[in-house]
Order: structure tokens, then sequence, then C-alpha cells
């Protein structure tokens, strides 16, 4: 038998991309609503009641509002927006955070997936503090650069019509959204400065943090040995610095790679992560999740 899925808020962005990699599954049924019935509360609710599983791509208020109407139903829910990341009652959906992960994730019914510039930092973090190469309380800087898709249908709209051009940096009062679950899942206890930049392309992103260190070979086992296995997150060999890096490497897939850059010799290392903002950044993640939490293979649609 097919699962039955419900994606509230089908047709933003995330809910978009979902949609597109379930549409035509044999192993899922998919439930929409007509599109004078997407913002009604009662087909709303029958439509989660009758769901085995649904995605919320909604903004936080309205994912809030959506786990209510869900508390006293069966149906398991994917959150894609802010509103759950640290609360201790929803299973953060990063199978690879550590292990574990994955099985917690399979029997949860409360599943928050992670932000983009989230996976991106806490993939290089968390393996590093659990060994100790990185202490709690360092001082760290976090860069990055996404797609404007990464802002939504009103930013992509600016740049598709040409509103905005160029690069620009953003949150430059360090109260970044995702900053919070970076903290919590990174295993770090002093908030990095975050420097987030949008680009002038759709889609693809890079997360950089520097580091005075001359550890490379211990951080890039760390890594790797996290890592080992792992069918959607690689580490580049050490010493496969390319002359640009291009955030742009792996869109359209769920793919995530990690690399350990700069000169170790004279004490400058920079972690980098490259993934597609729309996919393991988003999208991907939760369909990702999706197979895991239905005991299905987990690349089904990726």
């Amino acid at each position: 038998m097919s699962a039955k899925v419900f994606i509230d808020g089908e047709v933003g962005t995330t809910g978009l991309q979902i949609r597109d990699r379930l549409v035509g599954r044999k192993d899922i049924t998919l439930i929409s609503l007509p599109e004078d019935r997407r913002k009604d509360a009662g087909a709303r609710a029958d439509a989660f009641a009758q769901a085995d599983v649904a995605i919320l791509c909604l903004p936080d208020d309205a994912s809030r509002e959506a786990a209510v109407i869900c508390s006293t139903l069966p149906t398991r829910l994917i959150d894609a927006s802010t509103a759950h990341r640290v609360n201790p009652d929803w299973v953060y959906g990063f199978p690879e955070l550590a292990a574990g992960q994955r099985a917690t994730i399979a029997g949860a019914k409360l599943v928050s997936n992670p932000g983009c510039y989230s996976t991106c930092a806490i993939a290089l973090l968390r393996p590093l503090t659990d060994a100790g190469l990185i202490a709690a309380e360092d001082a760290l800087s976090i860069f990055g650069i996404s797609g404007y898709t990464g802002g939504g249908k009103a930013m992509i709209a600016e740049y598709e019509k040409g509103e905005a051009t160029g690069n620009f940096i953003y949150a430059t009062t360090q109260h970044h959204k995702h900053m919070p679950e970076v903290m919590h899942y990174g295993g770090v206890s002093q908030s990095p400065i975050f420097v987030p930049t949008v680009g002038q392309y759709a889609q693809g992103m890079i997360v950089q943090i520097p580091l005075h260190t001359s550890r490379a070979v211990e951080l890039h086992a760390a890594l790797t040995a996290h890592y080992a296995g792992s069918q959607f997150v690689s580490v580049r060999p050490l010493g496969q610095e390319q002359a640009r890096e291009n955030p742009q490497a792996f869109n359209n897939t769920n793919k995530l790679e990690l690399s350990v850059l700069g000169d170790a010799a004279g004490g400058r290392v920079v972690l980098s992560a490259i993934l597609d903002n729309l996919g393991k950044g988003a999208s991907g993640a939760a369909v990702q999740n999706l197979n895991i939490m239905l005991g299905l293979d987990e690349d089904a649609g990726l």
C-alpha cells in the first residue's frame, strides 16, 4: 500500500520542490486541496486526518497552528519551518547528525526539517565538537552565500523581475533565525558571528568556517570517520582545493560535500560545505526524512 502524504503549503518554493520529488511515485499517494480551499481550516483539517504524514511548508506561526490541529491525530509531521527546530518534543531531521539519529527519525511522530545554512554549519561543527577539536566555547565565525531561492517567493520575484540585482549581505544584527539550531546541534555555547549573503543566482550554497589551527589532518579525519558510509554526505580528500569553489556544484541533488581547505602549515584552515539550498538544504532533506519515517529506501525520489 502507498502512504498518504499531504503537503500543507505545496505551492510555495519548498512545497513545490517536495511535490516534484514525490509525484509519480507508486509508494506515495499525494493529498492535494483545490486552490480555493488551500487556506480553508476545515479542508486542511480533513487533509491532515487522511494523511499518514503531513509536511508543513508554512510560515512559523502557521506551522505551530498546524501542529496543534494535528496534536489529536495519528498523523506524523515533518515541519520545514523554523518553528520547532530546537523544541525538545520534535526530532531534528538531520539523519547524519549522530549515531542513532536515523533510527530516532524513523520512529518519530514529529520531525523538524533543518535549515539550509544550519545543515552546512552543523555538518561541519558537530563531528569536531564531539571529537574535542573545536571547543564549545570557541569564538567562531561562519560565512555563507546562497542562491536567491532561499529567500522564498518574494525574493525570487525580485530577482526574476530585475528589481534586485547583485549580491547582498543581510542579518547584520547577528540575529539570524538559523543560529539557535546551529548552536544547539552543532555543540557550541557561544553564538558564532554569522555573515550570510544572497547571490545573484537561483540555487546552491556554500558555507565556510575559518579556524586558526594547524590540525587540518585531524579535522579531516574526524569528518571522514563521522560520515563514513553516508549516502548523501561526502568528505573531499585532503589537499584537493579548487581554484574556484562553486556553490552550485551539487544543484538538483541531495548531496552535501564537506572539505578542509587552507594553509595548515601557516595555521589557517577553512572548513567548507556545499549543497543545494533547495535539495539537501530543504526539499531533498524533507523527502529523505519522509522515506526514513515510512521505512522506504532512503534515496527514493532523490
